[in-house]
């Protein structure tokens, strides 16, 4: 009788444990769906996020790209004739300056940029221009020592819309006569060389002049010489643009003859290329 009672005790543990072991099965089967249920929403959600960064992206580069009736193309702005009237709507990428009444600005949309001069301006409406404020511009269109611009007195009207220009690398147009094809634009200079700007009172080398034969001080332009392939450029921090507190202001004056720098800024376009530059990265 011991031994039946034996017998049936352990063969309903052996069912007990067969049915553990089922158990244990099935919540790893259960936890794995699970898991890759979830892994799968999350895989979804994050591609329906990037689709809708992406449609998002294209919808403003759109709207950008929409001009109001009357208004000119960049390409229709750069065909008219010099000292005819015109009308564009672009972004406002930074402020020059603000004096008077009057405001300079470098403006961009998606197809080009238009440095606006002396602009009718109050000094409430100024500080609204932040960057990416959608302006539409009348005024006329002239030329000055190379420089394609919209001239003094010209009128604008604050609009709908935001647009920051991404930074074109033009590097590689240095010294050739496609890179007026991007004046006025937000732009990078990449591995250039410092070179010698000039001499101090001592008669030393120097890598910058305060104004561009040193006969300023600090908080004037500062002018400094690189180079790319055997070639020298001059460019400028422009101290009505970035000034003796910026960043880029200190980071000039701390170059040395032989460093090589990373730089952005304006392709402004005074007697040939003339870039007022916002950042500069020693490497």
């Amino acid at each position: 009788m011991k031994k039946k009672t034996l017998a049936l005790t352990m063969a309903m543990a052996m069912v007990l444990s067969l049915a553990a072991c089922g158990n244990s099965n099935a919540d790893v089967a259960a936890e794995s769906t699970a898991a890759a249920t979830t892994e799968a929403a999350t895989t979804e959600a994050a591609t329906t996020e990037a689709a809708a960064t992406e449609a998002s992206t294209e919808a403003a580069e759109a709207v950008a790209d929409e001009k109001s009736e009357g208004v000119m193309t960049y390409e229709e702005y750069m065909a008219a004739d010099l000292d005819s009237e015109v009308v564009i709507e672009a972004y406002v990428q930074a402020k020059q300056s603000w004096w008077e009444d009057k405001a300079t600005l470098y403006t961009q949309d998606q197809d080009g940029a238009y440095f606006i001069y002396n602009s009718v301006c109050s000094e409430e409406d100024y500080a609204k221009l932040v960057p990416g404020t959608k302006i539409k511009v009348t005024g006329y269109k002239t030329e000055w020592s190379g420089e394609v611009e919209i001239a003094e007195g010209a009128t604008f009207e604050i609009e709908e819309g935001s647009y920051i220009a991404p930074v074109t690398d033009v590097t590689d147009l240095l010294g050739t006569d496609d890179l007026i094809n991007y004046q006025n634009q937000f732009v990078a200079f990449k591995g250039m060389t410092v070179e010698v700007a000039g001499q101090d009172a001592d008669g030393n080398d120097v890598a910058f002049l305060y104004n561009w034969d040193g006969s300023g001080e600090d908080g004037n332009d500062l002018y400094f010489n690189v180079s790319l392939n055997g070639q020298t450029y001059t460019f400028t921090v422009e101290s009505y643009l970035c000034d003796n507190t910026t960043d880029v202001y200190n980071a000039v004056k701390n170059l040395k003859i032989g460093d090589t720098i990373d730089m952005e800024g304006f392709l402004y376009w005074y007697e040939g290329v003339n870039p007022h530059i916002t950042s500069v990265t020693v490497k």
